[in-house]
């Protein structure tokens, strides 16, 4: 039997899988349940959360930041956008094209006061916002001064390299055609795509069977000798599909990954956003790559970050030319983690790195680049606490608070409390009444869609907040690992004595006995208690995995505990 006393100073980890409990270095807890890490390493009780508003069905939150005073909730719901402003008053409802199943694979970039959203089944949306006037529209290529080129992106698909095109006169009139293909190749939703044949760009009008179509021409053309081999189709259409992502990068408009060309990356000319024309290759002109390797790439995602990022289902790439020209492209592959395809969340910014969630959907891994500055390292920040990780659906980063937000499809929602200087990456578990549906972050507000009896709110953690919406309580707790004693496992432990040091602190349950503190401090312009607290004779703990102790309680009031000191003997 062996006496011991051990201080817990620091919970800097914050909550840790059970696999981590033999581990004599790390300062984590075997449960953190609607607590928060400090920057010193202690615990306090999560904010509450403030009502915003109330909206009529599940919500995408996404921000719209138009100005400095000037900022917008983006509410995305089935076939519409509501759109709010950050205390809830509601400015406008526009209707979109999405369905429900749509919602969670929409993508969006930002500049000024222009957001563009894309799917791979729907043509590009551009909302703008200016003064509380907004409209959303579809995104147009740029059109040549004759209005007889459109600039936009065009390839052979290798479905349809060895098909040739006959054309024939058509009754229609001159400008259109009987487009022959030498088998069957088309479908239906080819109307409205556009071909470059003989150096001239028609339009599908109609659809005649799978290998015959009538296509216009703006201008004359000439009936060729013979079938046409050398042709080629726009990559953007109903028939192959729409951009799957969006950034913006180096004053380029940037279109990663469609449904028929998973892996290719499409730039256009600077300071041209819908201009796709790739010209004779001059610096500025648009910009084409595919992605090339042993395994076949998915794009899930780009991100303008130092360099710009390509996040594919295999693995990460980047393009570090600076400045990005189409004679200077150099492009590789430098890890292999891999994104979620079945759903879009959005890579967060974290101290200049990008963080994203893996292909596993139990990573939360960290692009940064090594000390040369030459190959990037995907860094995992959950690598301790895989057991808070189970179908996350959203994500945010609130800068100001350093804290990451993760919603889970099950409702509750995991929170990294990231501190890089002082040494802190403490996940902790968050629950409300109800679920959390989405989350996103405006400036130092974080705002959630929360579902509560079937009713859905917009509601924002307040630091001022006791419990949330001002009608539910909500449970906190923080549990010790079990204990380790001179690099061994303690087996039996008797505990005699718990101290337990707050900073503030009004209402302290713990090992479910209520610690008494001073009568003054219940007063309403008091901060609360500050100093040490303790309870004695506790019993034995007979099981290796049970905490020696914790804190717990429903109280809405404030708890901030900076160190638990435990007395007792214990028997490896």
């Amino acid at each position: 039997m062996t006496n011991f006393v051990k201080t817990y100073s620091s919970f800097a980890h914050g909550a840790v899988s059970p696999e981590f409990y033999t581990n004599d270095n790390i300062h984590g807890l075997s449960r953190l349940e609607n607590m928060d890490v400090t920057d010193g390493g202690g615990i306090i009780r999560r904010s509450g959360l403030a009502h915003v508003c109330n909206i009529y069905d599940a919500a995408r939150l996404v921000p719209f930041c138009v100005g400095v005073n000037e900022n917008y909730i983006l509410a995305i719901m089935p076939e519409h956008i509501a759109i709010y402003t950050p205390d809830g008053t509601r400015v406008c409802d526009i209707l979109s094209p999405w369905g429900t199943d749509d919602i969670p694979c929409i993508q969006y970039a930002q500049r000024f006061d222009t957001m563009i959203f894309v799917h791979p089944d729907y043509r590009p949306r551009v909302l703008r916002g200016n003064g509380g006037t907004f409209t959303l529209t579809g995104f147009e290529f740029a059109h040549s001064d004759n209005n007889q080129d459109m600039f936009m992106p065009f390839m052979r698909f290798d479905d349809t390299s060895d098909v040739t095109i006959t054309i024939s006169t058509h009754e229609y009139g001159n400008n259109f055609a009987t487009f022959t293909a030498n088998r069957a190749c088309w479908t239906p939703d080819i109307v409205g795509s556009t071909f470059i044949v003989m150096n001239q760009q028609w339009t599908i009008r109609e659809y005649i069977n799978q290998s015959q179509l009538v296509a216009f021409v703006n201008g004359a053309y000439s009936i060729p000798a013979g079938p046409v081999a050398d042709w080629r189709e726009s990559v953007f259409s109903n028939a192959r599909g729409w951009p799957t992502s969006i950034t913006f990068h180096q004053d380029r408009l940037i279109f990663g990954g469609s449904r028929s060309h998973k892996c290719g990356v499409w730039m256009s000319q600077v300071g041209r956003h819908n201009n796709f024309d790739v010209g004779t290759g001059l610096d500025d002109e648009a910009i084409f790559v595919t992605l090339l390797s042993q395994s076949p790439q998915h794009i899930c995602t780009v991100v303008a970050s130092d360099n710009l990022q390509i996040l594919t289902d295999s693995g990460e790439w980047a393009i570090t030319s600076k400045p990005l020209t189409p004679s200077s492209i150099d492009i590789k592959q430098h890890t292999s983690v891999g994104s979620l395809t079945d759903k879009y969340l959005a890579p967060q910014c974290v101290s200049g790195a990008t963080v994203f969630i893996s292909r596993t959907g139990c990573d939360i891994r960290q692009l940064v680049l090594d000390d040369l500055a030459q190959n990037y390292r995907a860094t995992d920040l959950c690598s301790m606490a895989k057991h808070l990780m189970h179908d996350p659906i959203d994500i945010t980063y609130n800068d100001t608070l350093r804290r990451m937000y993760v919603v889970m499809a099950a409702g509750d929602m995991a929170v990294m409390n990231y501190n890089a200087q002082m040494g802190i990456a403490a996940w902790s578990h968050y629950t409300t009444h109800g679920d959390f549906q989405s989350v996103c972050t405006i400036g130092h507000n974080t705002f959630v869609c929360v579902c509560r009896d079937g009713v859905y709110t917009i509601e924002r953690f307040d630091e001022t907040a006791m419990n949330d919406m001002n009608a539910y309580s909500f449970s906190y707790c923080a549990s010790a690992m079990p204990l380790r004693g001179g690099g061994h496992n303690a087996r039996h432990v008797r505990i005699r004595r718990l101290s337990v040091r707050v900073r503030d602190t009004k209402s302290l349950i713990l090992n479910g006995m209520r610690v008494t503190l001073p009568n003054s401090i219940y007063s309403d312009n008091a901060t609360g208690f500050s100093g040490d607290a303790s309870i004695g004779m506790l019993g034995t703990r007979y099981d290796a995995f049970t905490p020696i102790w914790e804190i717990s309680g429903t109280d809405a009031m404030p708890i901030n505990v900076l160190s638990v000191t435990a007395y007792g003997h214990y028997i490896i």
